[in-house]
């Protein structure tokens, strides 16, 4: 019977070490479009004329790329924890 616990166990460290894996994948590619888009969007609609790129990096990597890798995470938990 220990054989069978033993195996159970290792199944279920697989599991949860994919879930770390992608999640952290999701959240690495999320903080990336969120930067990068950031970026864009501040750059293309902003009416700053004094530091559009300054409020542009700062926004994007303090605001829309945390927020975008936030959102990636949860999408990411709730689509694997439902399989």
């Amino acid at each position: 019977m220990v054989r069978g616990e033993a195996a159970a166990a290792i199944i279920l460290v697989a599991a949860m070490l994919k879930i770390f894996g992608l999640s952290v994948l999701a959240v690495t590619a999320g903080y990336l479009v969120g930067l990068f888009g950031g970026m864009f969007l501040i750059n293309r609609f902003s009416s700053n004329k004094h530091d559009k790129s300054v409020e542009a990096a700062m926004t994007s990597a303090f605001v829309v790329g945390p927020l975008v890798a936030v959102l990636a995470l949860a999408g990411t938990l709730v689509y694997l924890l439902q399989k």
